[in-house]
């Protein structure tokens, strides 16, 4: 993981919207389309981010693959920003 990566896969509302809906358990991408008014391609390019930052993972099911957050990149990322703060103390 590079959070150059992350902040870029962060930097757009919809993913964050995206991480937010998978912090309520895995869905498939279909599931989380249901929430946008955006085409699949466009949704699976936002998956596709999300995924290359670490953000999320997949596992696959049959004909479905599920995404889910993948909380130790998050949990790293938010240790890394409290050190900033910390430092300044």
């Amino acid at each position: 993981m590079s959070f150059q990566d992350t902040f870029k896969a962060l930097s757009v509302p919809v993913r964050r919207q995206i991480l937010h809906l998978l912090k309520g358990g895995r869905m498939s991408a279909g599931e989380i389309a249901e929430h946008f008014d955006m085409t699949a391609a466009t949704i699976s390019y936002h998956l596709s981010i999300l995924r290359k930052a670490d953000l999320i993972r997949e596992t696959r099911q049959k004909n479905y693959i599920y995404y889910e957050l993948n909380t130790s990149v998050v949990e790293e990322t938010i240790l890394w920003l409290q050190d900033l703060t910390d430092s300044k103390k």
